[in-house]
């Protein structure tokens, strides 16, 4: 009954259980006792689902501003995808047909083009996968910073067309979207244990 082994072997026993009344019998008797003392009635339970339910909120508290902050990350990583296939399209001219580099030399026009293709593969990158945000984000602002100085520079000594100049905006724009996916994603990092910042 209790699953331990024996010495007489089974079919021996089985046997005599089969021609003796009062071994059969106590075996009856010793199962019943078995299970008896193994089974027992389980204790009232008081039905809380009703108490429960009734208590809960209509509506989870957090759930809009989850809903809010999934939507601008959404449009952040949108806007950047954006930003990053319009730089392809810059760098495109330059790097096929060497133009797009006003009248430099075809090498440069080349760099210029592998430039601004690297600028639109750290942008798809990151749109694609925001958590590489703050690691771009030293390489884009350098650049950035240091091309717009130049740039003011050379347009006050009429070095560069304003029509040039004015393409650099979307290379801005990439700078601060992705500045602002690097921020959230390092507000969900910067969270304590056990507590779940929405982003």
């Amino acid at each position: 009954m209790d699953g331990e082994g024996s010495a007489v072997p089974a079919a021996a026993l089985d046997a005599h259980l089969a021609g003796c009344p009062a071994c059969s019998a106590w075996v009856e008797a010793a199962g019943v006792l078995t299970r008896r003392t193994r089974l027992a009635p389980a204790p009232a339970v008081p039905d809380l689902t009703a108490a429960v339910l009734s208590a809960l909120p209509d509506r989870l508290p957090g759930a809009a501003a989850a809903a809010r902050s999934r939507l601008v990350t959404t449009a952040l990583r949108l806007a950047l995808l954006a930003v990053g296939v319009a730089q392809v399209g810059l760098a495109t001219p330059s790097l096929v047909s060497g133009a797009g580099a006003m009248s430099a030399p075809v090498h440069v026009a080349h760099e210029t083009g592998a430039w601004n293709l690297g600028l639109a593969v750290a942008f798809l990158a990151c749109a694609a996968a925001p958590r590489l945000a703050a690691g771009a984000l030293p390489f884009l602002a350098t650049f950035t910073v240091v091309l717009t100085v130049v740039t003011v520079t050379d347009l006050g000594a009429g070095h560069v067309h304003a029509d040039r100049a004015v393409g650099h905006l979307l290379l801005l724009i990439g700078l601060v979207v992705t500045a602002a996916l690097a921020w959230r994603g390092r507000r969900r990092g910067a969270a304590p244990a056990g507590v779940r910042v929405l982003a």
